[in-house]
C-alpha cells in the first residue's frame, strides 16, 4: 500500500487560495508568476497529502468540492496567522487585504463598507461588494465567492431561508430587528407624514428588487411581498429605484436606515403594519471569519447603532 505523503507547505496553501479565488489553475499561475504545470502539480500533490479531492477540474476551470470549501477556510486562517507572525517578528509590511461581501440593497451596508475601506491600514487591498439577488447572495457565500452575506428574514420567509442556509452549510446571525418604513422622495406628499398606512400607498407605484429566475415571494427583499399592487415596477439596482422614487413618486419598503450622505433625496417614513424586519449576516458554519470580515461587521454594527437601532446582541 502506497504511503501517503506527509506535511503541507505554506506555499501550497497560498497557491490553493489563489486557485480557489480565480476559479482557474492557469489564471492563478499567471497571477503568481508560476508555470502552469508547476501549479497543477502543486495542487495534485496537496490533494494527495490531505487524502481528499479538493478541486473539480473541467474545461471551464475549477470549482471546489465540499471538502475543498472546508479546507479553504482553514487554509486562509493558517496563511493569515503566518502573515501576522512575519509582520510581528520579521518586520514585514501588512499583506494585501481581501474580503468579499454580497448583500441585498441596503445603504447601511455600503456605508459600513466605505468606513472599512477608509480605515484599512493596508497599502494594497482587494475588496468586493456585490448588491445582488437573495438567491445569489446565498450562492456567493456557499461557494466562497464572498465571505459574508447580508440579508433579511421575517416570519413569512424564515423557514424557507433557514432551510436553504442549512442545506448550503451556512448559518444566519442576527444583527438587528427594524420596524418597517417606506422610502420615498423628499417631494412625495407622504414624506412629511409621521406615519404611513397601506391605504396611503394604494395609488403609488410599488418598487421592488427583481429576483430573476428565483422570483419567489420567499426571496423578495421586501416584506408584504404577497400583497397585490395595481402599479408595480421591478428594478435591479438601488440607483434605479431611487430615481423612480423621485420621478414617479414610487415607494419601497425597507428598514428605515438610510444614509443622508449616500441618499440625500430619499426619506424614510414609518409604515403602520404589524411586521418586523430582521437583518443578519450569513457565513459558512465550518469556517471562522477572517480578521477583515470581523472588521467589516464591526463597522456595520457601528453604522446601525448610530442610526438609533438596537443591535441584536445588545438587545439580548
Amino acid at each position: 500500500m502506497a504511503r501517503r505523503p506527509s506535511g503541507i507547505t505554506l506555499q501550497q496553501l497560498q497557491y490553493f487560495i489563489e486557485v480557489a479565488a480565480e476559479g482557474s489553475i492557469s489564471a492563478a499561475a499567471d497571477l503568481l508568476y508560476v508555470a502552469q504545470p508547476t501549479m497543477s502539480a502543486a495542487m495534485r500533490d496537496l490533494e494527495s497529502r490531505v487524502g481528499r479531492e479538493l478541486l473539480v477540474r473541467s474545461a471551464r476551470g475549477v470549482t471546489l468540492t465540499n471538502d475543498g470549501v472546508e479546507f479553504l477556510g482553514y487554509a486562509r486562517q493558517v496563511v493569515e496567522q503566518a502573515e501576522l507572525l512575519e509582520q510581528r517578528y520579521l518586520g514585514r509590511p501588512p499583506s494585501r487585504r481581501l474580503l468579499g461581501v454580497s448583500a441585498q440593497h441596503y445603504s447601511f451596508v455600503v456605508d459600513a463598507f466605505v468606513r472599512m475601506v477608509r480605515a484599512s491600514d493596508a497599502a494594497e487591498y482587494e475588496f468586493s461588494l456585490r448588491e445582488t439577488r437573495t438567491w445569489d447572495i446565498i450562492e456567493d457565500v456557499r461557494t466562497l465567492r464572498s465571505e459574508l452575506g447580508i440579508l433579511f428574514r421575517n416570519d413569512f420567509n424564515r423557514n424557507v431561508i433557514d432551510k436553504l442556509l442549512r442545506d448550503s452549510g451556512l448559518a444566519f446571525h442576527p444583527l438587528f430587528v427594524a420596524a418597517p418604513h417606506i422610502f420615498v422622495s423628499r417631494r412625495n406628499p407622504l414624506a412629511s407624514r409621521e406615519r404611513a398606512t397601506l391605504d396611503d400607498l394604494v395609488d403609488l407605484p410599488r418598487l421592488t428588487f427583481d429576483q430573476g429566475a428565483n422570483n419567489s415571494f420567499y426571496f423578495a427583499e421586501e416584506i408584504l411581498s404577497t400583497l397585490s399592487s395595481a402599479q408595480e415596477i421591478r428594478v435591479s439596482d438601488r440607483a434605479t429605484i431611487f430615481n423612480l422614487m423621485i420621478g414617479l413618486d414610487g415607494y419601497t419598503i425597507s428598514t428605515g436606515i438610510i444614509s443622508d450622505d449616500l441618499d440625500p433625496e430619499i426619506v424614510a417614513v414609518p409604515l403602520d403594519v404589524d411586521e418586523r424586519i430582521e437583518i443578519g449576516w450569513i457565513g459558512r458554519t465550518a469556517i471562522p471569519l477572517t480578521d477583515q470580515a470581523q472588521r467589516y461587521l464591526s463597522e456595520l454594527r457601528a453604522v446601525v447603532a448610530e442610526a438609533g437601532v438596537a443591535l441584536a446582541d445588545a438587545a439580548a
